[in-house]
């Protein structure tokens, strides 16, 4: 299985002209956390999997706060932290 990039832009801080990741970034999310839909779901506090599948499908946006704490669960550094270089 060929691993997907996850853009830059989308592992930073919250900005006000954030945009959410695509539904393959969050799938890829998904896939190196090792979590199921149903898990993420419960993760994040949405009420079931058909959220998730929604941000997955691009069919509705994941709030900055679901996909940080996804990045987390998957091994990304802290997202919302601002890092000096």
């Amino acid at each position: 299985m060929t691993e997907t990039t996850i853009r830059a832009a989308y592992l930073r801080p919250y900005f006000e002209t954030w945009e959410p990741p695509t539904g393959e970034e969050v799938r890829e999310i998904l896939r190196r956390a090792g979590l199921s839909s149903a898990q993420a779901a419960k993760l994040v506090g949405v009420s079931d999997s058909r959220q998730v599948r929604r941000w997955t499908g691009d069919d509705a946006p994941i709030s900055y706060s679901a996909w940080a704490i996804l990045c987390d669960f998957a091994g990304i550094e802290k997202i919302w932290i601002e890092h000096q270089a």
